[in-house]
């Protein structure tokens, strides 16, 4: 792990233009992401098939690439555990679902907004190491409460039944078991079996971000979410061993996942660390754990709180905790994260599964620009514009004298034809 010292005036500015991260795809990455993006396009199920063939153990043929059928019902535990975390999750989406709008301007126009749902959208759903039902929930919900009509889900093959049931009980309307940028390709551009999208969300790896890059413009993106990230803020007033099981808890999403510790106590720094290392040999995915932690782990001692949250923000990280004294006042000033838990007890797990915003956030610095992905990702926003006579007698000089002030005469025209 990496570890750092950022006291010092001149050690702050290297430790935090360290931590200033920007999400600039590796060129590897986006060179292979074109060609696969190229081939789908022009090979259609063809070249979806093969290249899914070539990068997965599990071989799907044409006739094989949707599912089809319904997924047996989990045991009612589980049903039950889903329930609950939909149900929140669908509270939050209504809640903020954009309402149409009107007022009058000053001239006395009807101005306002209308936000219809997309008619056709794709949800990217992880399913490598293990299946993400929490996704499954924290996409399709939303696009459900958004009012979409279609939805179709795209997953790694071959789909776990309970994932597969999650989808269909969120309301995905089409399954597809095929995963990678291959499966972006064919959402974008549409092959003689899936149906072109209008827009796309969701989480994935490094190859599914860079093609969601590649195809902006080509149709909606939602985001850039990659590889999961936490940054924890503390003091003494925090619990080392509770820290460490966050920071673990992120870092077993394995390769590429992130997990930062910004404190001003040496002190805790070291039993944080200590826990850490103790947490994560006890657990099932040791393995990933071990990897994160020897590539993807930074702790870095402060001056105080105040500087510790000056990092935080340049790390700009997709889970920002706040384990410290006075963390509530201290949410109230981030701006930079995809998601703030405030005090000791909001561990983000709770955020993963239950909390009721969506757990899909931006990453690798993306938190600087973009939010999370939010009900409001599966609307159009419309303007709308009503004149009557008296409105149009009220700002035709004023239209008038922009329009010719741009030498735009017609449109001067347009509006005092009107008049007449």
């Amino acid at each position: 792990m990496r570890i750092l010292d950022s006291r010092q005036p001149k050690d702050f500015s290297r430790v935090r233009a360290l931590l200033t991260r920007r999400p600039t795809p590796e060129a590897r990455v986006r060179s292979a992401v074109e060609r696969i993006l190229r081939e789908v396009e022009r090979g259609g199920d063809a070249a979806l098939v093969r290249i899914h063939n070539r990068f997965s153990k599990k071989k799907i043929s044409k006739a094989t690439l949707r599912v089809k059928g319904k997924f047996r019902a989990p045991p009612g535990k589980v049903r039950v555990a889903l329930a609950a975390a939909e149900a929140n999750i669908a509270d939050f989406a209504r809640a903020t679902r954009p309402k149409d709008w009107a007022r009058r301007n000053r001239q006395g126009a009807s101005v306002g907004e209308n936000f219809p749902a997309l008619g056709r959208v794709g949800v990217y759903v992880p399913g490598g190491t293990a299946p993400l039902v929490s996704t499954a929930l924290m996409t399709v919900v939303l696009a459900r409460v958004a009012g979409v009509k279609e939805i179709v889900a795209c997953t790694p093959g071959p789909v776990n039944p309970v994932l597969g049931w999650a989808l269909q009980k969120a309301g995905a309307t089409e399954i597809y078991q095929v995963g990678g940028a291959q499966a972006v390709a064919a959402m974008a551009y549409g092959t003689e079996t899936i149906r072109p999208v209008e827009k796309i969300c969701g989480p994935g790896s490094a190859w599914v971000v860079e093609a969601k890059r590649q195809l902006f413009g080509r149709v909606g993106i939602d985001l850039l979410p990659g590889p999961s990230e936490i940054a924890v803020v503390a003091d003494e007033s925090a619990r080392a061993d509770w820290v460490a099981a966050d920071l673990v808890a992120q870092a077993e999403h394995g390769p590429g996942s992130q997990i930062f510790l910004l404190t001003p106590s040496f002190l805790f720094l070291g039993k944080v660390l200590a826990e850490v290392l103790n947490q994560s040999g006890e657990k099932p995915r040791a393995e990933y754990l071990r990897g994160v932690l020897r590539q993807g782990a930074t702790l870095v001692r402060t001056k105080d709180l105040k500087q510790a949250v000056e990092l935080a923000e340049a790390i700009a990280p997709e889970h920002l905790a706040l384990q410290c004294r006075g963390a509530k006042a201290l949410a109230k000033r981030i701006r930079c994260a995809g998601a703030v838990f405030v005090g000791n007890f909001s561990a983000v797990a709770l955020g993963d599964y239950l909390s009721g915003p969506s757990h899909t956030l931006p990453t690798g610095g993306a938190g600087r620009t973009f939010a999370g992905l939010r009900v409001e990702d599966f609307v159009k926003r419309v303007s709308v514009v009503e004149y009557g006579a008296a409105a149009v007698r009220k700002s035709a000089k004023t239209a008038g004298l922009l329009a010719r002030l741009e030498r735009l005469d017609a449109h001067a025209d347009s509006v005092e034809t009107r008049l007449k």
